[in-house]
């Protein structure tokens, strides 16, 4: 009654063929060349070289300013984060004392 019963693989019903894979061969033909009339070549066309990238001091004010910017932002950011943790970590070391008082003032009564 306990035996565990061992699924029998069916029968295949009728004749399994394998597929076949039919390749036709294919022919190659090569034409005889034909003569074209020589194209002329384009001459290379000169590129303009890229402007250099000068900073008047006003985008350099400009540029310093974006810099101190981003930095006071992303200062200001993990500060915060920092503030958080911290203000957690208290909280939850002022829960772990009062539940601490509050067992053991329970000890001290029975």
């Amino acid at each position: 009654m306990l035996r565990p019963k061992v699924p029998a693989m069916p029968q295949p019903t009728g004749h399994t063929i394998p597929p076949t894979r039919v390749v036709e061969p294919t022919a190659v033909i090569q034409q005889a060349p034909q003569h074209y009339a020589p194209t002329p070549v384009a001459s290379p066309v000169p590129v303009p070289a890229r402007p250099t990238v000068q900073l008047t001091p006003g985008s350099a004010i400009a540029l310093v300013g974006t810099g101190a910017a981003v930095v006071l932002v992303v200062g200001a950011v993990l500060v915060s984060m920092l503030l958080a943790v911290a203000i957690t970590a208290a909280s939850v070391a002022v829960c772990a004392l009062v539940i601490r008082s509050l067992v053991a003032s329970d000890n001290r009564r029975r």
